[in-house]
Parts: C-alpha cells; structure tokens; sequence
C-alpha cells in the first residue's frame, strides 16, 4: 500500500547508460570510415584493379572481371548515411536555425551529400528519397531513385547546407578531422563539392553541369594542400587506425599488393619523381644489381598465373607504406586541392568561369599538389618531370587525357574516386587483361546491386535493374557514364 514517486526518473535510469549521443563522435566516425573505406583494395573490393592501379597478387587474381553482388560497399555506404542522418534526425533535430545546431547540421549535411555522390557513382540508381528519414519513417522496401534526380537534389541540399554555414555558430572543434570546425574551410569544402557535382556530370547535362560549375568557380574552392580534408593516421597504433595500404601489408598477405602494369610502366615511362616513394624495386632486379620496376598484369589467366615469378614484380614501397616508423603518418584524403585543381582546368577548357588560357596553369597546380602530397614530399619538379607539365601544342582532348592521366596518379590509394572518375573521363586508356571474366573481356563500368536488396526489396530492385541498359552487370553504365 505504500509507494514513492520522487525521483522516479533518476531512480530509474542506470548510472552508465548512455542516454544523449555527441554529435561530434557521429560526425568523427563518419568521416573516417568514409574516407578508410576507398583505400582497402582486398580481394572484393576490386576498384583500384579494375583501373590497373593494383595488380591483385599471385595468390588470389582480384583483378577478374567476375561478377558479384557488392554487398559489403553497399550495405558500408548505407551504414555511413544512416550514422551522419542521425544528427538532423535525431540528436539535433530541432535546432536548424539556432546558433547551438545551425552549422552542426549544415556541416552533418555536407557530409551526407559527398557519401550520397559516391553510393550513386558506383551503383547508379539507389534508393535515395524514401530513406535516412529517421526512425519513425523506416521504409523496408523503398523505390529507387534516378540518378539524375538524385545529382539534382544533392546540388540543390549543398546549396542550402553551404547557406547555413555561419562562423559564430557552435561548431564541433577537435571532433572534426577535417578542419577543426574552421567555417572558412567548410565553405571551400562545400564550393568544391559542388565543382565535382558540376563536373561529374557534364556529359550527361551539359546545361546543369555548366551552371553548378560556373557558380561554384566563382566562390572560394580549395586553395592549397593545406585546404586538403584528410584524416590523420598511425603507425603505431591498432591496424583500425593506420592509413589503409599500410592494413593491406598487416592484415593480409602481401602477395596480393602487387601493383598493376599499366600504373607503374606510365610512372616509369615520365620519370616520374613519386615512382620510389610509391613503387618496390623488384627483387630479383635487386638481385642483379640493376633494382627495375615492373607492374603485373590484371585479370590474367590461369596459364599466364601459373607462370609468374612474384620477384619478378613490384609491391607498393615498403620503406613509405609499410614502415611503422614513418613520420608524420600518411594522412587518408578525403578531398585534396589537386582535385579541385583539376576539375578548375576541365572547366577552363571549356570556358566555364574561367578562360581556356588559364587552364594549364590550374593544371600545373595540381600536379605540382600532387606531387608535394605526403608521402611524396616533392617540391621541386625535376626537369625530367617537366614536359608532363605542359600543354604546348596539345589538343583540347590531348590535354583533357593529361588531366585525366596525372587525376589517376594523383587518386592512388583512393580507389572509389579513381574508378569513378576513370569512368567519366575515359583516361588514361587502359586495355581490359585476358581473363574475359564475366564482362567479354571488358573493364567494369559500375558495381552490382547487394544481393540482399534484390532479396528483400525484390520489385524496386527490378525496376532499376530494367532501367540499366544491360541490366544490373558491370558492363551497364550509369546515367551520367556518356563519353
């Protein structure tokens, strides 16, 4: 007959439960994920092989075009939107136009539209608009959207979240690997995004491409590498916290870190100044007292496999990437300067926000970026190294296969954005290896659906399947796949 009611709620609640979630924690764990996950180039995960940076390794031949359902890129991308959406759609809800939320959620914001870009740049058409609305609007089985409409939304969400960005908001300081909570620097971050929407699209809708470009040309952009988003790593801790291609070596064999023909011969053939800092000398070359680089060939047959001599090849550079004692640790990019470098001297050739006379000077940033980027370090371009600066006597398409050429390099060890761009662009041009795969001897254009989507939202993942011109396979190109 007797009962108490006083402090019921503190009474009730457990000492160690965690009852309010930092959206900063949110915010940290989102961009590191994001950016770790381009970097992992295991056996299915086959991006930086299909691109012939990687080789695959003697033991499991990564490189083939065999298709299979990505579950694990799929189901990673939805799992970084549904962590980052919790910050609009739970932790800060409410706070849109106040100083405590406002810039938290515009930046939470940036972050979602980038993981968005690069869901629909490697599938196509994802479910998008009946998803990451919060946990009283899960929907099971939602409807695909278009790519195209999804490009246009994204541009139109940046627009608004660059908008709410404000100085004097509360920011997320050190839980922001990126920049510290600099507003100044999400700005450029956000302008730049906006330039690799624009760009990403320009043979697809030329029209949309060139207004997106142009206005985010005329805002400030990424001006150097200290502008770059990058996560810190290290070499000295748990093998989740060093830089990706330093894991390869620690959490697997390093017979599958072979790097591919095509990337190490144009690294050799330019003289280019990052070839010892990226690439092993073989080691029978060694041996012989003539130390060589030589690249393997991707997707090879069973017979070519059985004939390889793995001393024969190079690995990645073991005194850069795989050394514990290396410092500063190599920081995993995000997005650097020489992308938007890059994509500035695309919009020159074409006279969007800026004159084609000035294209080969934002090209020549860029590489010159690249080169300075750690682990490279490069800061006086050799003489050697200078004819790939130039564009004297080029044609226009001459010089867009310079960009796209010195873009490949520069996204090694960013795998998701090299294939991606790879695609658009059509440069370098790499020839498909022997082994004819699933795909008749063709390179990739875009990943397969996860498995588990074609299971359980089986009517919507038809419809989008329908809408690929060759079906839900490799060789089906997305939306804005035309050149």
């Amino acid at each position: 007959m007797q009962a108490c009611t006083g402090d019921f709620e503190k009474i009730n609640t457990p000492p160690t439960s965690v009852t309010t979630i930092d959206p900063g924690l949110v915010l940290s764990k989102v961009q590191k994920d994001m950016a770790f996950a381009e970097g992992y180039e295991y056996p299915n995960n086959q991006f930086g092989s299909w691109i012939q940076q990687w080789a695959g390794g003697v033991l499991i031949s990564s490189s083939r075009y065999v298709e299979q359902s990505d579950n694990a890129t799929w189901e990673g991308h939805y799992t970084l939107i549904r962590n980052i959406s919790q910050i609009r759609n739970q932790i800060l809800k409410g706070l849109e136009t106040d100083p405590s939320g406002r810039t938290k959620l515009a930046i939470a914001k940036i972050v979602e539209i980038s993981v968005w870009q690069r869901l629909t740049d490697l599938f196509g058409d994802v479910p998008y608009s009946q998803t990451a609305l919060g946990q009283d609007d899960v929907n099971t089985k939602p409807t695909f959207d278009t790519q195209e409409s999804i490009y246009k939304s994204l541009i139109t969400n940046l627009d608004a979240a660059t908008a709410q960005l404000n100085a004097t908001d509360a920011g997320y300081g050190s839980a922001d690997f990126y920049y510290k909570g600099d507003v100044t620097k999400w700005k450029k971050y956000a302008n730049s995004l906006k330039l690799r929407l624009g760009m990403r699209i320009r043979y697809a809708d030329p029209a949309l491409a060139q207004k997106t470009v142009t206005e985010a040309m005329g805002q400030p952009l990424l001006e150097s590498n200290a502008d770059n988003a990058a996560i810190p790593t290290y070499n000295n801790a748990t093998n989740a916290n060093v830089h990706p291609v330093l894991n390869h070596f620690l959490a697997g064999s390093p017979d599958l870190k072979y790097l591919g023909e095509a990337f190490v011969a144009q690294l050799v053939a330019t003289a280019d100044p990052r070839l010892p800092r990226i690439a092993q000398p073989s080691v029978n070359s060694v041996k012989a007292g003539t130390p060589a680089y030589k690249g393997l060939g991707v997707a090879l047959t069973d017979a070519i496999l059985k004939t390889i001599i793995k001393d024969d090849y190079s690995t990645v550079s073991t005194a850069t990437f795989f050394n514990r004692d290396f410092s500063p640790a190599i920081p995993c990019l995000a997005m650097s300067f020489s992308d938007v470098a890059f994509y500035k001297a695309e919009a020159a050739l074409e006279g969007w926000g800026a004159t084609t006379e000035q294209a080969e000077a934002f090209y020549q940033a860029g590489v010159k970026a690249a080169l300075a980027q750690s682990p490279y370090n490069v800061t006086t371009v050799p003489a050697t190294f200078d004819p790939q600066l130039s564009f004297t006597g080029l044609t226009k398409e001459q010089k867009l296969e310079k960009i796209g050429t010195q873009k490949w390099i520069q996204l090694f060890g960013r795998s998701y954005e090299a294939f991606i761009e790879w695609r658009r662009m059509g440069y370098p041009a790499l020839k498909a290896g022997p082994f004819a795969g699933s795909t008749g001897g063709t390179i990739p254009r875009r990943t397969l659906y996860s498995s588990r989507e074609a299971l359980l939202n089986e009517a919507n993942y038809k419809a989008a399947s329908a809408r690929l011109s060759k079906g839900d396979t490799y060789v089906s190109k997305v939306w804005w796949d035309k050149k």
